[in-house]
Formats: structure tokens, C-alpha cells, sequence
């Protein structure tokens, strides 16, 4: 054989027993993971979803996951952080748990813990960004790193977010807490529940004092070990920049550089208004605003039953308000940066570079209550020793505080200005309001972002693809307390909305003037926007962006719909038979004028104050009971005139449900019928559940509160009683 030949032939069996016994010799001890896929390293620092890795290099002994549909577990989530490290020196690190994976949450170091800040968005349902964690916590299939659905030793605590009036008040964090303990992690004190409809600030207060001393025990640190140590670093920036570098108002880098990209949450789209009007008539003290929005062109879609965000800015006199008490009214275009001093635990919340007029007018809430805790930290900048003693009072006696600013409805700038003797009622100007020196930074830290207000959308896209209509009652009412005389207290969204409603129309404002409120007609607003780039000629432009939601009319027509929307309520209503129209259009199209016999009945509770007054809509319903053959019927309740009951009390909405017990009964029992609610969830909605409840119970043969109830709770299992309600 020639010496070649061997060569070969031992090369070949090498390859072949290299090939044969391939995962004996090259396999890992720890078999790989298969339910994660995996992921390209970030710049070469390792996996950028690995949060405890990111612990570890950052020396993190906490990280904080919040589930937040609005920002406001968020900002519970950084509010945990910073205590944490002010009162034991502990780092954190916060996590929006969609960028993370969580099948190492059992490899947490023994001296770390997590929290948990958890919103319940809905029906009971997780906020978008924590639907994969509690499909990882609830999913026993799911294997944590040790191969094992076990997070035996894991110290956690949890504070859940929620609105009482909801029947799954706080159900998330609940499940959390449940999923968590089977699996082995010890609870850190009691598991916090905030309620939204009352006050998640006290109920905040009052669980994290028992939290922390707790937390204190089980991680064995000593309270002390922190200081008032800065998130963030304002700096003013005296080079100049280039106009088109600093932000004044834009929302995002894209809207600054007006360049294209996807319009969502954090890129709203600058919507002309191509329709605004007054829906109330015969009255100069109340405002319904309708506006519709062109969104052609722009990327946008949306469903019926989803919601739009608006995004509002403050009004002109909150800004010139705390500019003033601030010390920084020279100073509003003054170019400034801010830098988060551990980005791990603070993001800078807005875009940068900036100016402080544009922070005070567009990025943080202002117009908002003043918070009880904040007041601690701004005492010790009061400009004389009883404006110090004024806030320290508030901040640590909850009574005088819900008396004083809760009831009052104290934003930061009035709280500043009564603190230190000045007359709120009185136009700000440097020369009347007494100025603070709180450091730009802890203005920042303290407020939170301004958010966008909701708005369930009262349009079919079918109908008005290219247009999103939104129906906005303009919430104005007098403040209470006994502090100062009560005043006018103005919605920020609404009141936005208003004002781009008169100057897209050219109207006059209707509303009297308000003496207890600076003599203004309603709060004005800078609505030209940023730059002036929501104002082009006569159209006036409105940034929004679209959230989609689970309020849905079933797919097939022949389902009987009851829907019950009183006020406001009716909006996504108006929505749901404009969907029913176009469907019904194109079925007549298809099969003729008999295409609608099988459709089921559509049911609509209404329910205002005065026909004449409030009623909305009315010239739109007749017009949708002719195009649906009558397979639309229109129920309407008029409080405040006749008819009355018989003991002279008002009529609502479930007053008239009862009244048609029978077809309503017979829709949801036997034609397996959807109900929808939408709108006040205090009030309305429980009477109407109440109602419900009664008449299911009776058509059973039973009670309301057995077998009524049991009907209740298998239509919201089923998805056939869905809810849109708010406080």
C-alpha cells in the first residue's frame, strides 16, 4: 500500500470516530436550553436579556420587574429603587420585564431579592409587558435554569396596582404572589395593593413603612446605610447648539428630525383635526367635545372598541406658576441637559437637550395632585422657616394633607405658593410669587411623566378608515377642602381638547368666566405644539397614538348584542353599530334586501341628563335603526325629566334593563348574546351588574345572588360580558 493510500485510510477512520462519538466529546456539562432562542451578545458584553448577569456586573443586590400599562407602576417601580438605596444603600436594578428572560430568576445571589410592581390592566388581565413573565410563572412546563419549574430560596416582594371598583381588583399581583410562594420563594412582608379609585399614594404609604422593616430583618441591613444621594445631573448648557438639537416639546427623536418611522407609543402622530363640534346643547357650562382626527397616510390603524391616547401638555398657567415659584422664569429658554447618574436605576424620562419651560410645559405632570411623600423633600428648600414647617406638617400628618392639598386639589406650584404666604388666586409674576431654590434635579426625580389621557374611540374603521373619532366630555368642577375658597378645577386633557376644538372651529368659548381661578375662561395651552409644527394655516394637529384593546363585537351577526353606555359611555358604542353598518351594507350587496332577517338583535341602553341637553348622537341613531331594519333598538333614559318612578326617583339605564328583563333574558340565555358596559365603574356599572344579576337569577328559577351570580361569572369566563369602565 502506498504510503499516500495509508494516509488517507487513517485520516478517514479519525473523521469517522470524531463523527460517531461527536456529543461524548464535545457536549457541555449542562445540556442547553431549548425555550429560550438564543440571543446575539449586545457589543460584547454578554446577553443583553440576562438580568442577573447585569446584577452581578453592576452589583445590584435588587431587581425591581414592573408590569405597567400607563407608566404608573413604572414610576412606583424607580419610586421602591430609590428608597432602597436612600435608606440601606442598596442598588437596584429596574426591569421592563419584556426585555428580559427569566429562566435564570432562579439563579438570583442568596444576599439579592426581587420585587415585584404589578399592574392589573382590564378585566384581570397583565399589563402587555408582563404577558410572557406570567406565562413563565404560571406555565409548569416552564424550566428555570436548574432544569427545574422551582425558585426555592428566592426572597421577593410585591406591590400590586389596581382599581377596587374592578371585580379582579389586584388579581395579577395575587397570581404572582400564589405562583411564586408554590414554587418556593419566600414573600418579604405583606404582599401592598394600591387601589387607583381611591388613593394609591396613601395606600402606598401605608403598606411600604411595615415593607421595610420587614425587608430590613430578612436581608439583614441596617436602616441609615444610604444618603440623599442625586439620580440625575442638570446642567445648563452655555456653548450654543443648534435649534434643530433641542428638543422643545417632541415626544421623539424622529418627530424632531420630522423624519418617517412607526407612530406608537413612543412616536405619537401629529393628527390634523379635519372635523371638531360641540355635542351638548342649550348650555354654557358644560362641554362635549367631538373630533375627529385624519390619520390617512400615516401608518395608523385601529379597530372598533380600541382606545387613542392623547398626548396633552400643561396649561400655560401651571407653567408660568412653578416657573416662577422655582426661581426660573429668566431662565425658561435656557438650554439644559440632564444626565441620570445610574441609568440601571433612573432613566432620564424625556428627551434631551431641552429647556426648563419645555420639562414644565410637556414632559412631567404638573398639573397633577401634589404627592404627600415629595413634600418631605421639599421642605427643607422652603425660602422662610414656617414655609419649611407648612410642608414637613403635610408630609408627615395624612389627615391635614387630604384635607389641605387632596381635597384641595393642590398642584406642586399652588402647594409652593401657599406654603410660602403668596396669593394663588393672583396672576404668577416674579414680583408676587416667592421663589424656592429646589434643585432642578429633584423636580425631575419627584414628578411624574406626563402621560397620555385614553379615549375609547367612537368610530368604526369600515366606516371612516382614514379617521379616528374621539367623544370627550371636558371635566371642569369646584375643589373642596378648607384651606382656600373652593375654585375651578380643570381637567388637563380635556381641557386641551377643548382648546384645539375652538381654534380648529374659530369659536368663541362659551364658558363664563371662572373668578376663582386667576379670572381666566379656561385654562389656555401652548396647541400650536413644538416649533409651531402642530399649527398649519386653519388646521390644528393633535399627537396620539392607538392602544389596542379586547372590547370586541363577536364575528358572527346572528349573536344578540346588549350594550349599556351612558354619557361618554356611548362612545365606543356609536363605534360598534357603525361596525354593524358597514357589515350590514355589504351583506345587502351580496344577498340581497332579506340578508339581515337571521342578524340578532342590537340593544342600546343610553342614558344622560336632558334630551335637549346631552343626549348624544341623536340625529346619528335613527339613520343606524333604518340601515340595521330594525334589528337596532335604541333604549334611552332622561334623569332630570319626565318620566320619573313612581316615588318621583330618577330613571337610568338599569332602570330600563329591568323594564325589558324579558328580551334581555331571553338574548343572553337563549340566544347566547354578548353584553358590553362602558363607563363609570362606581356607580353605573355595579347597579347594572346588580340588575343583570337579578334578572339572570329570576329567569333560572333562583336568586340574584346565587344562581344570577354563577350566570354572571360564566359570561365574563366566556368573554361574553366584557367591560370598559373607569372611575
Amino acid at each position: 500500500m502506498a504510503s499516500s493510500d495509508a494516509v488517507v485510510l487513517v485520516l478517514g477512520l479519525v473523521l469517522a470516530s470524531l463523527y460517531l462519538f461527536r456529543d461524548q466529546l464535545f457536549s457541555s456539562s449542562i445540556k442547553p436550553k431549548t425555550t429560550t432562542p438564543p440571543v446575539k451578545e449586545a457589543n460584547g458584553h454578554g446577553n443583553p436579556r440576562d438580568f442577573v448577569a447585569k446584577m452581578v456586573a453592576g452589583k445590584k443586590r435588587l431587581v425591581i420587574f414592573y408590569g405597567s400599562q400607563t407608566g404608573t407602576a413604572e414610576e412606583y417601580a424607580i419610586r421602591i429603587a430609590k428608597e432602597a438605596k436612600s435608606k440601606f444603600g442598596l442598588a437596584s436594578l429596574v426591569c421592563d420585564p419584556e426585555e428580559y428572560d427569566f429562566d435564570n430568576l432562579d439563579q438570583i445571589p442568596d444576599d439579592c431579592a426581587a420585587i415585584f410592581v404589578m399592574a392589573t390592566y382590564g378585566e384581570g388581565e397583565p399589563t402587555d409587558n408582563a404577558v410572557q413573565l406570567m406565562q413563565n410563572l404560571s406555565d409548569e412546563s416552564f424550566e428555570f435554569s436548574k432544569g427545574e419549574h422551582k425558585l426555592d430560596g428566592l426572597k421577593y416582594v410585591i406591590f400590586g396596582l389596581g382599581n377596587r371598583t374592578y371585580e379582579h381588583y389586584n388579581v395579577i399581583s395575587k397570581q404572582v404572589d400564589e405562583h411564586l410562594t408554590k414554587m418556593g420563594a419566600a414573600r418579604i412582608g405583606l404582599r401592598g395593593e394600591g387601589d387607583d379609585d381611591k388613593s394609591m399614594e396613601e395606600d402606598y404609604l401605608e403598606w411600604k413603612d411595615g415593607m421595610w422593616d420587614a425587608f430590613a430583618r430578612v436581608m439583614n441591613v441596617e436602616e441609615g446605610q444610604g444618603g440623599d444621594t442625586a439620580d440625575f445631573a442638570v446642567s445648563e448648557i452655555e456653548d450654543s447648539l443648534p435649534a434643530e438639537k433641542v428638543y422643545r416639546g417632541e415626544l421623539s427623536a424622529r418627530a424632531l428630525t420630522r423624519s418617517k418611522g412607526i407612530h406608537d407609543a413612543k412616536n405619537p402622530y401629529a393628527a390634523p383635526i379635519s372635523v371638531s363640534r360641540e355635542l351638548f346643547q342649550n348650555t354654557h357650562t358644560r362641554n362635549c367635545v367631538h373630533v375627529e382626527l385624519n390619520i390617512e397616510g400615516s401608518g395608523i390603524t385601529y379597530q372598533h372598541g380600541d382606545h387613542v391616547g392623547v398626548w396633552p401638555s400643561n396649561p400655560d398657567l401651571e407653567v408660568e406658576r412653578l416657573l416662577c415659584a422655582l426661581g426660573l422664569s429668566e431662565k425658561r429658554d435656557t438650554v439644559i441637559g440632564i444626565e441620570s447618574l445610574d441609568p440601571a436605576l433612573a432613566k432620564v424620562p424625556f428627551p434631551v437637550p431641552t429647556t426648563y419651560a419645555t420639562v414644565l410645559r410637556h414632559y412631567i405632570d404638573i398639573s397633577a395632585v401634589a404627592g404627600r411623600q415629595i413634600l418631605g423633600v421639599l421642605a427643607k428648600f422652603g425660602p422662610t422657616p414656617s414655609a419649611e414647617a407648612y410642608l414637613r406638617n403635610l408630609n408627615t400628618h395624612k389627615e391635614e394633607y387630604h384635607v389641605a392639598v387632596a381635597e384641595g386639589c393642590l398642584k406642586l406650584g399652588e402647594l409652593l405658593q401657599l406654603a410660602a404666604g403668596d396669593d394663588i388666586r393672583a396672576t404668577p409674576t416674579t414680583a408676587n410669587t416667592t421663589a424656592w431654590k429646589i434643585p432642578f434635579d429633584i423636580i425631575v426625580s419627584s414628578i411624574p411623566r406626563l402621560q397620555p389621557r385614553f379615549y375609547s374611540i367612537s368610530s368604526s374603521p369600515k366606516l371612516n378608515p382614514n379617521s379616528i373619532h374621539v367623544t370627550c366630555v371636558v371635566l371642569k368642577y369646584d375643589s373642596a377642602g378648607s384651606q382656600i375658597p373652593p375654585r375651578s378645577i380643570f381637567g388637563v386633557g380635556s381641557n386641551f381638547l377643548l382648546n384645539l376644538k375652538y381654534a380648529a372651529s374659530g369659536e368663541t368659548p362659551l364658558i363664563s368666566a371662572d373668578t376663582g381661578s386667576n379670572g381666566t375662561l379656561f385654562p389656555s395651552y401652548a396647541i400650536e405644539g413644538p416649533r409651531g409644527a402642530h399649527h398649519e394655516g386653519s388646521i390644528y394637529k393633535v399627537p396620539v397614538h392607538v392602544r389596542r384593546s379586547t372590547f370586541r363585537l363577536p364575528t358572527n351577526p346572528k349573536s344578540p348584542i346588549i350594550m349599556i353606555g351612558p354619557g361618554t359611555g356611548v362612545a365606543p358604542f356609536r363605534g360598534f353599530v357603525q361596525e354593524r353598518v358597514a357589515l350590514a351594507r355589504r351583506s345587502i350587496e351580496k344577498n340581497g334586501p332579506d340578508a339581515l332577517n337571521d342578524w340578532g338583535n342590537i340593544y342600546l341602553f343610553y342614558g344622560c341628563r336632558r334630551s335637549s341637553e346631552d343626549f348624544l348622537y341623536r340625529e346619528e341613531w335613527p339613520e343606524y335603526v333604518s340601515e340595521l331594519q330594525g334589528k337596532f333598538t335604541l333604549r334611552s333614559a332622561f334623569s332630570r325629566e319626565p318620566p320619573y318612578k313612581p316615588d318621583g326617583g330618577k330613571i337610568y339605564v338599569q332602570d330600563l334593563i329591568w323594564q325589558d328583563r324579558t328580551q334581555v333574558a331571553d338574548a343572553i340565555l337563549n340566544g347566547k348574546g354578548y353584553v358590553y358596559i362602558c363607563g363609570d365603574a362606581k356607580n353605573m356599572a355595579k347597579s347594572v351588574e346588580e340588575t343583570l344579576a337579578r334578572i339572570l337569577g329570576e329567569a333560572k328559577g333562583g336568586s340574584a345572588e346565587v344562581e344570577g351570580a354563577a350566570e354572571m361569572k360564566q359570561l365574563k369566563e366566556r368573554s361574553r360580558l366584557m367591560l370598559d369602565v373607569w372611575s
